[in-house]
């Protein structure tokens, strides 16, 4: 009689504890299932794409943790302390988070929502300009145009005025200063040719500034492939060169003295050379320093990387319209669709193996 009313007893006790097992079988079976699903199975996944899911986990985490709380065979106001803690916890880690690693991670989402660039963009940030070749977790790296590697924690970006090259085009500029004895009109038409070849688009010249000795011009054009941005710079240097020079216009102002005693009517310009002096002489001196150009060179990086995204896009909308396409039950060639995904699918994940690597 006392073994029964004790196995009974013990019986009561444990029956207490059924709800918190419950829930503790339900909540770690759930996240487990959703860790598989959403990361486990997506090995293909780039670090930005498992972001999202990462902070899903993380949220879904917290609120199992209160459903857990719920459960505990304790009093209501001991139940609600505990609840209250998580609640206290989550809140310091969020206050902390302006100086430390969750602040990084908090301002790495924020980059995502509002994509103000993307990697493969010219950018200028605290005096630093260059392209993006990574848009990591934790911070932004950036290729200069010494083709050095700066890396800019994402609070600073968020925090700091970013300015960024649009897709669409840029504009090229060249100030140069002249003496008062020549026309404006004049110097426009001229730098104005210097644009036309360069190759820019809809070119302007502006007149900046009235100095005590000379007039500061600026002659501007649009460039449209913006990833030839140090190229076009140079070029149309030396096109205002050769147009200025060409039309007999030295570019020197009248405070300019020179030592050297010179022949009467000597002007200070560089002869031309046999060669043409139009678009033609620019390519040609171009081509003659080598056939690659600057940026290949400074921004290999950053190019590798933008083509990489490029592919990694064009790969997953083809996985996505396979997948839409095999929810067809009236398709015949699932098979060879199967077949087409699992090629895309590896490669894919050799292309983000092969980012990690060059990384390290």
């Amino acid at each position: 009689m006392d073994t029964a009313n004790s196995f009974a007893s013990l019986l009561s006790e444990l029956r207490v504890f059924v709800p918190l097992c419950i829930a503790l079988v339900f909540v770690v079976g759930t996240l487990t299932v959703l860790h598989y699903v959403l990361l486990g199975k997506q090995s293909h996944l780039t670090s930005e794409q498992k972001l999202p899911r990462q902070v899903t986990l993380l949220i879904l985490t917290i609120v199992g943790a209160v459903v857990i709380a719920m459960a505990l065979p304790v009093s209501e106001s001991t139940r609600n302390q505990v609840i209250a803690l998580i609640g206290v916890l989550v809140s310091g880690v969020i206050a902390f988070s302006s100086t430390t690693m969750v602040g990084n991670v908090m301002a790495g989402i924020v980059l995502r929502v509002n994509r103000p660039f993307k990697v493969g963009d010219f950018i200028k940030v605290e005096g630093y300009s260059g392209r993006v070749t990574e848009m990591g977790l934790l911070d932004i790296e950036v290729q200069t145009e010494s083709r050095e590697l700066i890396a800019f924690a994402n609070t600073l970006m968020v925090n700091s005025p970013v300015t960024v090259t649009r897709a669409s085009g840029a504009i090229v500029s060249v100030e140069i200063s002249l003496g008062y004895d020549i026309h404006h009109s004049v110097i426009e038409q001229h730098l104005l040719k210097a644009a036309d070849s360069a190759e820019l688009k809809e070119p302007f010249v502006q007149v900046i500034a009235l100095g005590d000795f000379s007039v500061s011009y600026r002659v501007s054009g649009l460039l449209l492939e913006v990833k030839s941005l140090l190229s076009a710079r140079s070029r149309l240097h030396k096109c205002v060169l050769d147009a200025l020079h060409n039309a007999d216009i030295e570019i020197v102002s009248p405070g300019f003295i020179n030592q050297r005693p010179q022949p009467d009517g000597l002007k200070m310009i560089a002869k031309t050379p046999a060669i043409s002096n139009s678009k033609d002489h620019i390519k040609h001196s171009e081509s003659s320093l080598g056939t690659q150009a600057p940026e290949d060179v400074i921004f290999d990086k950053a190019e590798d990387a933008a083509n990489r995204e490029a592919l990694k896009s064009q790969l997953i909308q083809s996985i996505a319209d396979i997948d839409e396409a095999l929810s067809d039950a009236q398709r015949t060639d699932k098979e060879s669709l199967k077949t087409r995904k699992a090629k895309m699918e590896a490669r894919l994940s050799s292309i983000v193996t092969q980012r990690d690597t060059s990384d390290e």
